[in-house]
């Protein structure tokens, strides 16, 4: 149990000491000037953890957010790391509450500044009665157990410490209040910190809109079991696409070997949403590339013993690999600094998962003279294999591994490392590329069975009385990683209410984790859980809350649907009014079905269908006018329409808006007539938009979905 327990502590460790090296929060490396700032005083506050006792403010002046005044207050606690931000909005705007946004690791505490459009969360704040906090969730130090810090005060101590003394603050802005309402927000690893501040405080806030969530067994199963499906069936999965996209075939299997087969059906039961491979080639590893090396550290053996031992796919049936397993020995020609990647058009991209908008402070650690010296990339002596390469290794004469993000050719990408492991690497040294941890990791959650009773997509692998196919591993890893993120698995049990917030087409927190923690406030609350708890699902939304999206012409934001939870949750504490009922739904075999009808689905998000010469799929000559009509339905007590745009090509760019019927409608139809003057497939797609107030003009809470046809010209 100790060397378990102290596994746990060196993968998180790694996975924390990666994000902070590669990015610190700028509050945290700036000296705290500690005194109060003019017009506000510190003096007579105490709080509960005395860790956080003495607060100071080092500013405090006027702003102006997208032309909107307020009034921004920064500061910190004395002998932490921890920083925070607040906006106070006008006093005739603001109505006794806040929104607390929690990040998905401990980031800047000024991350949200300079956000526009519905991205702006501090106008989102202020525009619904309240002011906004930010905080930098105590710092690298207080995040990273090596350290000896305490994970606690990353989890949730920080953001609790913060929302206390802010209401101590408020009160000198706005005069003093019964109780001040107070509501936390956070998607992925920032929602499961979201649950863990709501279920281990008290008094601190009265609700939380958690979005995107994962279960405790999230990490690391929901990422290998797709990079396995995405090795397998590589280029077939554009067939798959195509036949469950409009006008399709339906059948996603046609024209699969039975290896194939089997990929796409394991990760359909695991949850992932098939239609959601439509970007396969550009999805990538996601936030895996952040956990890898924490895994190998966890659960070191593992990668010898697949390949070694019976029970593992690599030692059982090692033919499945023999295409795809390189073990290539080569040298390296030429380090590639930051700078040079710039010039030679090479981007190193961005981790999700890690902390973004910060300055980039690794070279530091390496004794560099600048973060454009940064060693990014390596060119190799010979060119590794015609497929693409993603988290192999780079293994150094010593025998230690560099984590590469991706191969092309020649070109090795570095990923997330101790960047004084690559201060070591010059050029002429030999190397061997090798793929063989990240092939085997591929399997890694069929030797993860948890409880079925709990987890039910994990039968797969099992046989019919429940035994695990596969040799199992000692310890389950996804619990560790969750506590250590959120400072507690959760479990249901909070003050206050909670609204979450799940995406359909989600490839990182699938679908049904969501359900799993209904079911969690269901076993603790009881017959009480619908006065205490939603779930909303978004129909065509993916994990990132981004305005733009990968592909527009197929999914869509869900933001609006965040603020509009945030806004409902608050109606709901402070009036007792009732946001509208969950989302309906069944899970089968691990897909969250949903009815056709907004009336059936409920939820909050308008459903659109749209035909074109009244099918899903048009056959026409080049030059035939094709008239498209769609529908735009939203579900009872929701809103109604306020916008909708044709996109007649499919490719993203929607200019021509349709023309809405007069006044406020929860139900609208709408047409048009297009002719396509070439020969060729083309996807006609319609994006609709509602908004509870019928506000056609606000950039906030407007609840999005599309619908696509298909139009065959000859």
């Amino acid at each position: 149990m100790i060397l378990q327990k102290n596994a746990a502590k060196w993968a998180v460790s790694a996975v924390v000491l990666a994000t902070f090296l590669s990015a610190a929060a700028p509050g945290s490396a700036e000296a705290p000037t500690v005194a109060a700032a003019a017009g506000l005083s510190v003096q007579g506050y105490g709080d509960e953890d005395a860790l956080f006792a003495r607060p100071f403010i080092d500013r405090d002046e006027p702003r102006t957010n997208n032309g909107t005044a307020y009034r921004y207050v920064h500061g910190g606690f004395e002998g932490t790391d921890t920083r925070f931000s607040f906006y106070f909005p006008a006093a005739r705007s603001w109505q006794g509450r806040f929104f607390q946004y929690i990040t998905p690791v401990p980031d800047s505490e000024t991350l949200s500044q300079g956000l526009t459009g519905e991205e702006d969360r501090i106008g989102a704040a202020m525009t619904s009665g309240a002011y906004f906090i930010e905080t930098n969730g105590g710092g690298a130090k207080a995040a990273d157990p090596m350290g000896g810090g305490d994970l606690t005060i990353g989890a949730f101590r920080a953001n609790a410490a913060s929302a206390r003394f802010s209401r101590f603050v408020a009160a000198q802005v706005y005069g003093a209040r019964k109780h001040i309402y107070g509501y936390a927000y956070g998607g992925s690893g920032g929602a499961y910190r979201t649950l863990g501040s709501l279920e281990n405080t008290r008094g601190v806030w009265d609700g939380a809109v958690p979005y995107v969530l994962g279960s405790p067994m999230a990490i690391p199963n929901m990422f290998t079991v797709r990079l396995k499906a995405m090795r397998v069936l590589g280029e077939k999965l554009d067939g798959v696409v195509d036949a469950l996209d409009a006008g399709g075939s339906g059948d996603p299997y046609s024209g699969l070997d039975d290896e194939q087969k089997a990929a796409l059906r394991e990760v359909t039961a695991m949850g992932f949403q098939p239609r959601s491979w439509y970007a396969w080639r550009t999805m990538g590893p996601h936030a895996f590339a952040l956990l890898f090396g924490g895994i190998r550290m966890a659960d070191a053996s593992y990668f010898t013993d697949f390949w070694t031992k019976p029970g593992y796919e690599g030692h059982d049936s090692p033919e499945l690999y023999k295409a795809d397993r390189v073990q290539l020995a080569t040298r390296v020609v030429e380090v590639i600094s930051a700078d040079k990647a710039k010039t030679l058009g090479i981007d190193p991209g961005h981790t999700p998962g890690t902390a973004k908008g910060t300055a980039d402070l690794a070279w530091q650690a390496m004794g560099l003279h600048s973060a454009g010296e940064m060693p990014v990339a390596v060119r190799l002596a010979d060119s590794s294999t015609s497929k693409a390469l993603l988290l192999s290794d780079l293994v150094l004469a010593s025998g230690k591994k560099v984590v590469l993000s991706d191969v092309h050719g020649d070109l090795a990408m570095l990923g997330i490392n101790d960047p004084r492991l690559l201060a070591t690497i010059k050029a002429g040294d030999p190397v061997r590329l090798d793929n063989s941890d990240i092939l085997a990791v591929q399997s890694y959650h069929s030797h993860q069975v948890p409880d079925l009773a709990e987890y039910p997509v994990w039968k797969q692998f099992t046989d019919a009385q429940g035994k695990p196919l596969h040799a199992q591993r000692p310890m389950l890893l996804g619990p560790l990683f969750t506590k250590n993120a959120a400072g507690s698995v959760p479990s249901g049990k909070f003050d206050g209410k909670v609204i979450l917030v799940e995406n359909l087409w989600d490839r990182e927190a699938l679908p049904w984790q969501g359900d799993w923690y209904r079911s969690r406030v269901k076993a603790y609350a009881g017959a009480a859980a619908d006065e205490r708890f939603r779930i909303w699902y978004t129909d065509r939304a993916l994990h990132g809350d981004q305005t733009r999206q990968d592909d527009p012409s197929r999914v869509v934001s869900y933001i609006g649907v965040l603020q509009q939870a945030l806004r409902d949750l608050a109606a709901w504490v402070e009036q007792g009014k009732a946001p509208p009922a969950s989302t309906s739904y069944r899970i089968e075999d691990g897909q969250v079905v949903t009815p056709a009808s907004a009336a059936s689905r409920k939820g909050i998000q308008p459903v659109v269908t749209l035909v074109a010469n009244g099918g899903a799929l048009a056959r026409v000559k080049a030059g035939t006018p094709v008239r498209l009509t769609a529908t735009i339905e939203v579900p009872p007590g929701s809103g109604s329409v306020v916008s909708a745009e044709w996109d007649f090509e499919g490719d993203g760019t929607f200019e021509a808006p349709a023309t809405l019927p007069a006044g406020n409608k929860a139900k609208a139809t709408v047409s048009a007539i297009h002719v396509y003057d070439r020969p060729g497939t083309y996807f006609a797609v319609l994006r609709a938009a509602s908004q509870r107030e019928g506000d056609r003009q606000t950039p906030f809470a407007r609840i999005q979905n599309l619908a696509r046809a298909r139009i065959v010209v000859e």
